[in-house]
């Protein structure tokens, strides 16, 4: 059922969807939300573009039909890569976007997908409330972007070929990993590293570009890489990857609507998290069903694999990242410090 529901909103993808209360005021302010992910409803399709409507709904009904939205999913208003440089300069207002993707503006942002570093749900979502979160955020804030929604997902590795479990299943397999660490990781195991949006991926493998690649369950799911894949392995007993994707705002329009406006949007945002927190799992669950449907192999990572992981983590991407800078290097180590 839930591939069949994700399948019938592809065709949404290209249109945005204008969400406004049936008496909106005249001169209500409309905020633009973009996301790289396929189109939906409030209730069917993938998690993320159902969160954003969700939060534009709620954010309508508690300002009054102050705020109205539009929201452009598959990265139909602008590519998925330049939303978050959109957002510093005030030219976009919210995107639902991979903080990893913006290691090139800002590379402090890439402890997001930094591999094994974070290992369950909980102890990413302890982020937001420990002094790793709040250096996170002030380094946002800096760059005049704000996190409205925390976001945390597990990921997997679907492949045309061999399953990826261990590092040496990597070898000689062209791979997409995610962000600038996931990719040193996979190479030091012997992968050979191509970059690519996950709503890239399934053209990539398709043309061969791509052997493999890891990606979120909910992306796996959604982008139906079931249809070329002979393996995949799922993050439902641990992972890898686990990569922060949050809700973000442009920080000049966020401090340009009145106080009320932005409470609406911090509560709204806040309350989202549980939602988005379930959701993720789910899909966690819903990978191994909907690929071994479709004929292909469900495979799970293990202890033994995952340390083995750690080990080639600690020494490539969690080296490489510290030595960047004093305010890389401190992120680690309080990450680290979150059990």
């Amino acid at each position: 059922m839930m591939l069949s529901r994700r399948a019938a909103f592809g065709g949404l993808l290209a249109a945005p969807a204008i969400l406004r209360a049936g008496r909106a005021r005249a001169a209500a302010k409309t905020l633009k939300i973009s996301h790289q992910f396929p189109g939906g409803t409030a209730d069917e399709g993938d998690f993320r573009d159902r969160l954003v409507r969700r939060f534009a709904a709620e954010v309508e009904k508690k300002t009054g039909g102050e705020l109205a939205f539009e929201i452009y999913p598959g990265s139909s208003l602008m590519k998925t890569v330049a939303q978050f440089s959109a957002l510093r300069r005030g030219a976009l207002d919210l995107s639902l976007y991979p903080l990893a993707y913006a290691g090139g503006e800002v590379q402090e942002v890439n402890i997001g997908l930094m591999p094994c570093l974070v290992s369950t749900y909980e102890q990413g979502m302890a982020w937001k409330n420990n002094e790793i979160g709040r250096e996170l955020i002030s380094v946002l804030d800096k760059r005049g972007v704000k996190i409205v929604t925390w976001i945390w997902q597990a990921g997997g590795c679907a492949s045309r070929a061999g399953a990826v479990i261990s590092p040496d299943d990597t070898k000689g397999m062209k791979v997409r990993g995610g962000s600038r660490e996931m990719d040193l990781m996979l190479k030091a195991a012997g992968g050979i590293i191509s970059s690519v949006p996950s709503n890239e991926i399934y053209a990539a493998m398709q043309t061969g570009t791509l052997d493999a690649a890891v990606t979120s369950s909910t992306s796996l799911i959604s982008f139906r890489l079931q249809e070329i894949a002979k393996n995949v392995t799922g993050g439902r007993h641990g992972s890898f990857w686990f990569m922060l994707e949050p809700l973000l705002m442009s920080k000049s329009i966020h401090d340009g609507l009145t106080p009320d406006q932005q409470k609406a949007i911090s509560e709204v945002g806040t309350g989202l998290e549980d939602f988005a927190l379930q959701a993720a799992r789910a899909d966690d669950d819903a990978l191994a069903e909907i690929y071994g449907k479709a004929g292909v192999k469900v495979s799970d990572f293990d202890a033994a694999a995952l340390g083995k992981w750690k080990a080639i983590a600690e020494a490539t991407a969690w080296k490489d990242f510290a030595a960047r800078n004093a305010a890389c290097a401190s992120l680690l180590k309080l990450a680290e410090a979150v059990a």
